[in-house]
């Protein structure tokens, strides 16, 4: 049972590296700080460690507030020193989904229409479930020092030497089972192309309607063509800022910024939403 001190709801997001101020790499981490920040919900963050994750990966969160009885059983729940409850989750979808459940979050696709929940699952879908593998694969195999040494950031070089064969002897495996390996460069190169600038025409159509509904100036337009976002935004601008800052793509930089399209739409949801986050370079042309 909670105490009678109930705690104040919070939100705490592990996101691998600590960088306060900064985007991180991680294109997952990025989409539940979008989704977190659609809703206007306070957050802090932190580095954590998959070693602590609940699922063993980047991000996790923690969350401490008020929990809807029914929708607690798939979470992970302790109890601090005050005896109010903790609830770990992970996996970005994951997270998303139970604090929906909870209340914390709204659900952005409640309203949408049959054909457009399917076309926001596909463009999810084809993100994480496919481009997300060709991005592995130039990170931790083209550019796979570079990719080692940002990722495990945390541990001394001697070990990062050892934990670092091991990351690129599991990511190769994963990579010739999935299939990715199996591609010349040049021919994920094309599926590359082809992923961005489908993207690339879906959103330029969308920021053309909105310009015919009187949104003007830099305010953000999204990708299904609504005045809001949908789930498809937040996985969306997390897998355009992660290749933006990314140092260890450079190829997959290089064909997002030959979509200006894609860089714009990244860009005023960023000034929109992370005003307090560095900006850099990222959005300069290629």
């Amino acid at each position: 049972m909670a105490s009678e001190t109930a705690a104040a709801p919070s939100v705490t997001l592990f996101r691998g590296w600590r960088d306060p101020g900064k985007h991180v790499w991680s294109p997952f981490v990025v989409k539940v700080e979008a989704r977190l920040r659609f809703a206007g919900v306070k957050y802090v963050t932190d580095a954590g460690s998959p070693l602590q994750a609940p699922k063993g990966k980047i991000p996790y969160l923690e969350y401490r507030g008020h929990l809807v009885s029914d929708a607690v059983e798939a979470a992970n729940i302790r109890t601090d020193e005050n005896g109010n409850p903790v609830v770990s989750l992970a996996d970005s979808t994951l997270i998303i989904k139970h604090l929906t459940e909870f209340g914390v979050l709204p659900d952005l696709n409640a309203d949408l229409s049959a054909r457009d929940k399917a076309l926001d699952f596909g463009l999810r879908s084809m993100l994480e479930d496919k481009l997300y593998f060709y991005h592995t694969r130039e990170r931790w195999l083209d550019n796979y020092y570079t990719m080692r040494d940002h990722s495990l950031w945390s541990i001394p070089y001697p070990v990062r030497v050892v934990v670092g064969l091991l990351a690129h002897r599991k990511h190769s495996a994963m990579l010739h089972g999935q299939g990715t390996l199996r591609f010349t460069n040049e021919e994920l190169t094309a599926f590359k192309h082809d992923i961005w600038g489908t993207v690339a025409g879906l959103l330029q159509v969308s920021k053309t309607d909105a310009a015919t509904r009187g949104r003007e100036g830099d305010d953000p337009f999204w990708a299904l063509g609504g005045d809001q976002p949908t789930e498809a935004d937040a996985t969306l601008i997390g897998f355009i800022i992660s290749v933006l800052i990314s140092t260890a793509g450079p190829e997959s930089q290089k064909v997002v910024k030959g979509y200006p399209i894609l860089v714009e739409y990244a860009r005023r949801i960023h000034d929109r939403y992370f005003p307090d986050y560095e900006k850099g370079t990222m959005f300069d042309p290629a």
